[in-house]
Order: structure tokens, then C-alpha cells, then sequence
């Protein structure tokens, strides 16, 4: 881990993510959809679907957007009918990857995915085969310079799990998955906007990478993201530029 910079990490994360916000407004519509047709239409009476819509308002998503992709899910609407689809496996040197998509075909998900995964030198796994090395929870983070006690303070009043602060200087917030809107919401309040903020598959281990093989690693990542089914995805790898 000599040298490795968690905050370069996350802003290495967050400007691909930006570079991509092409399919944004695709990802959030599908989980909207999936969200109300689970748990109700109702933003108050369903967690998810509130998370949701709170993300598209946050990326400027139009009203009407959000409306229709509510009735689609609660079938006032037609609309696909998506399946929620977890694939486990691992890029090169054995990192692990988790594959979150939701599709309307089953078949070509996976045929795709398997094909992301080999194509740069990775492979599909088993169910279980990586899942124990990640946690599910929300993450906050705060850049470098944000007052730590505060954000330790209102955190932990707000339920978090726990704060946890970097050499570096940046700060996490760990939260349990059903109560990250709500705590983000209290940090937000007082002030203090993430610069990332996500419910996540936390990894417990990380494994480095640099030069080719991190050139390679992120190949396998961009295939993977660039999927029209993928929704996330989650792994132990940390690409150093």
C-alpha cells in the first residue's frame, strides 16, 4: 500500500463516473422502476425508492421523469419488467468483482458480462465465490480539511456506523444501507456535503494497482460499466494513475 492515496483514488473514481453520465439517467430510471414495483410508489413508505429519487433529483432529473418511471414500476405504466441479477468474479491478480445488473434478458446479461470479464484477462465466478469480501453499507466521504470532530459528531448522532479518517486527511462515514438517506440528510443540515456519497459493497481487503496491470484492471472495469445491464460495480481493486 506504499504511496497509496485514498482521496487521489476517489477522485480518480468520481471523474470516470462523470465521464460517464451519459448512462446516468438510464441507471437511476431502471432502479426507480425496480424500487417502486418491489415496495409501492409511496417515497415515505419505501427506502429505496426514496434513494432513488433523492439521487435523480441530484443529477437535475426532470419531474415528469421521475413520475412516469414511478408508474412504470407500479404498473400504471407499461413498462419491462427488469430482473435483479448479482455476478461474482475476478479481474487479473485475483481481485475480486462484484456485477449488479438489472435486466430484461437474463441470457445476454451474463453472455455479456463473461465476455467483459475474459475478454481483458478476468473470469466469472461463482455465487459466494467473492461476496464475503465485501460489506453492504453507505459510504460518505469528506474531503481532506472537513472538520473531523463535526463530522464525527453529527454522524454518530445521526446512527452511523462508524467514522473512519484517513492518513490522507479525508473522512468516511459508514452507515447501515436502510438509514444512509436519513444520515446523509442530518450531514447535510450541518453542512457538511460529501464529495462522495453511495450505498456501496464495501471492500474489507484492497489489492494496489499499478503501471500495465493497472491499465489492464481498469479495462476490465470500463467493459463492465459500459454494459447497457450493469448497474454497479464493486471491487477490491484500487487503480493508481
Amino acid at each position: 500500500m506504499a504511496g497509496h492515496s485514498k482521496w487521489a483514488n476517489i477522485q480518480h473514481r468520481k471523474g470516470r463516473q462523470d465521464a460517464k453520465r451519459g448512462k446516468i439517467f438510464t441507471k437511476i430510471i431502471k432502479e426507480i422502476t425496480v424500487a417502486a414495483r418491489m415496495s409501492g410508489g409511496d417515497v415515505t413508505m419505501n427506502p429505496r425508492l426514496r434513494a432513488a429519487v433523492a439521487e435523480a433529483k441530484e443529477e437535475n432529473m426532470p419531474a415528469d421523469n421521475i413520475i412516469r418511471a414511478i408508474k412504470k414500476g407500479t404498473g400504471e405504466l407499461e413498462g419491462v419488467n427488469y430482473e435483479e441479477i448479482r455476478y461474482e468474479g475476478y479481474g487479473i491478480n485475483g481481485a475480486a468483482i462484484i456485477i449488479d445488473c438489472l435486466t430484461d434478458n437474463k441470457q445476454r446479461a451474463v453472455a455479456d458480462v463473461r465476455h467483459a470479464l475474459t475478454k481483458f484477462g478476468g473470469n466469472l465466478g461463482t455465487d459466494g465465490s467473492v461476496a464475503f469480501m465485501f460489506k453492504h453499507c453507505g459510504s460518505l466521504i469528506y474531503e481532506p480539511g472537513t472538520d473531523e470532530d463535526k463530522v464525527m459528531e453529527i454522524a454518530l448522532d445521526a446512527g452511523a456506523e462508524d467514522v473512519v479518517t484517513d492518513e490522507d486527511g479525508s473522512i468516511e462515514v459508514i452507515t447501515p444501507p436502510n438509514d444512509f438517506l436519513t444520515i446523509k440528510e442530518a450531514m447535510e443540515a450541518a453542512g457538511l456535503k460529501a464529495v462522495l456519497a453511495e450505498v456501496t459493497m464495501k471492500p474489507s481487503i484492497e489489492t494496489v494497482f499499478t503501471g500495465d496491470d493497472a491499465v489492464k484492471m481498469q479495462k476490465i472495469l470500463d467493459a463492465l460499466e459500459d454494459l447497457d445491464d450493469v448497474q454497479d460495480v464493486y471491487t477490491t481493486a484500487v487503480i493508481e494513475e
